[in-house]
């Protein structure tokens, strides 16, 4: 990859290890000149994540990985380095709790440019309601999200605090002082009751026989320790639920745990 030979020689640095490349980035383990640890991260650009840099620079370490170099317009971060263990092995309950825990480190006032949540909200209502009646979703819940996406679209609530949108447990890593940390954040300026729905929808086949309980156990774990309305923390559940699987029409295990999380959040 010419981009990253072209980084280790611009920012003195040595790799570590072979790169790890998936749909959205790739990632370097790498020294720095002082000796220091370190990843080298280049994003495939998009819009969600073109203001990484500004969410983890504003956050400075405070519930997020260090940046330590960025440059924008190649999509190339410099992080402190951290120890590859995430959520994905603990107690879901117990994920949940410390996820809502770094909400709090997370939602500070917003700055521009992010990008505004009541912007997506009602260009996600605009998609909802142009959807065919035979989609295969419940038309109930797709013109329930409609409704819900319309009235964040014009709530002066949905925008002003720093979201991270993508927060889910292999988006938390240790640090090696013991501590979790948020990664790859998608910002916006919005609401924090935003935030649960990624958590909902992933590691949902531990749930086999009591998907309802389950996902109700977690809802209420991340509304609880962050001190979430729970009301508005479900109408965007439902919303960012029905929204995921609208984009998705041909993953039908996609769609069917985002119906689920939708029923749940509210039965």
């Amino acid at each position: 990859m010419p981009v990253l030979t072209s980084l280790y020689d611009e920012w003195e640095l040595r790799p570590e290890g072979s790169p790890v490349v998936t749909e959205t980035a790739t990632v370097v383990p790498v020294r720095t000149a002082r000796g220091d640890r370190a990843v080298l991260k280049v994003s495939v650009p998009t819009e969600a994540n073109e203001h990484e840099h500004l969410a983890l620079s504003h956050w400075a370490g405070r519930g997020a990985a260090t940046l330590l170099r960025a440059d924008p317009r190649r999509r190339a971060l410099l992080l402190g380095r951290l120890t590859g263990e995430d959520l994905g092995e603990a107690w879901d309950v117990e994920a949940c709790e410390i996820v809502g825990r770094l909400y709090s480190r997370l939602h500070v006032p917003a700055f521009r440019p992010l990008r505004l949540l009541s912007e997506e909200s009602a260009a996600i209502a605009v998609r909802l309601a142009g959807l065919p009646r035979n989609a295969p979703l419940p038309r109930r819940m797709v013109e329930q999200a409609v409704s819900l996406a319309r009235s964040f679209a014009v709530d002066p609530a949905t925008d002003g605090v720093v979201v991270h949108t993508d927060l889910h447990y292999r988006n938390v890593l240790l640090d090696e002082q013991g501590q979790w940390r948020a990664i790859s954040p998608k910002p916006l300026s919005g609401d924090p009751h935003h935030e649960p729905a990624p958590m909902l929808l992933q590691r949902y086949d531990e749930l086999a026989g009591d998907v309802r309980n389950g996902l109700r156990r977690r809802f209420h774990a991340l509304v609880d320790t962050a001190g979430l309305d729970e009301d508005r923390a479900r109408d965007w559940a439902i919303v960012r639920a029905i929204s995921q699987a609208a984009a998705h029409l041909d993953d039908r295990d996609l769609v069917t745990r985002a119906v689920a999380v939708a029923k749940a959040v509210q039965d």
